[in-house]
């Protein structure tokens, strides 16, 4: 694979391209290339809340709750997808944020696939980074459409890195007892998403701290 490797290195980050629907390629790099503006936009309000909504996508019943949940989140917010589960949201118009000095961009963001779930850590451990603060103090909800599999190995990696309050759904994985259950609630504030996908957006956006994150 030496040949592949190779122009993939030549190639580089993948840009973001237009779709008939929406916009795909957002690669980290290219996100935290507009870091210093996503700060300025957190600082002004234009954005108050981060999500990340993606995973695994099935057949089961259920899936539509993300879906919904896309749909209800706030304009003031910024939506990241990636994994097959981004095709229950991708396809609709979520507006855009202006970030000033003529950079708009699209609220919801397509990292890629589940194997590009390391770009969505980065970009979140560069805020937290930026504001002097962890990543579980960031306004930061991890919605995550479970279907096991290398999913196993992603959601390993967030509960090694410490992340808190991921929610995942519709089923939780199998492997998860109840004894399980009580020590990934307990320690890591993990637990099933809900059954009404407008009111747990809501939920999320009011327990926000009315405070503003401070950069240095």
């Amino acid at each position: 694979f030496s040949a592949v490797i190779q122009r993939t290195k030549e190639v580089g980050p993948v840009k973001p391209t237009a779709t008939k629907n929406n916009f795909i390629g957002f690669h980290w790099t290219t996100i935290l290339s507009l870091a210093d503006k996503i700060v300025a936009a957190v600082q002004a309000g234009k954005i108050k809340h981060f999500f990340v909504i993606g995973g695994c996508d099935g057949a089961e019943i259920g899936r539509n709750y993300f879906t919904e949940f896309a749909q209800a989140t706030p304009q003031e917010s910024l939506i990241l997808t990636l994994g097959c589960g981004k095709y229950r949201i991708r396809d609709y118009d979520y507006g855009t944020v202006d970030l000033g000095d003529g950079v708009v961009i699209p609220r919801l963001l397509d990292m890629g696939q589940c194997n590009d779930s390391y770009g969505a850590i980065q970009v979140a451990l560069a805020l937290a980074q930026v504001f002097e603060c962890g990543v579980n103090d960031l306004p930061l909800t991890l919605l995550i459409s479970w279907f096991e599999q290398k999913a196993v190995a992603v959601l390993l990696t967030l509960l090694h890195l410490g992340v808190k309050g991921i929610r995942l759904g519709p089923a939780l994985p199998a492997f998860i007892t109840p004894n399980v259950m009580d020590i990934l609630q307990e320690q890591y504030d993990l637990g099933p998403i809900g059954f009404n996908a407008q009111a747990d957006v809501a939920e999320i956006m009011a327990e926000e701290d009315s405070g503003e994150l401070e950069t240095v």
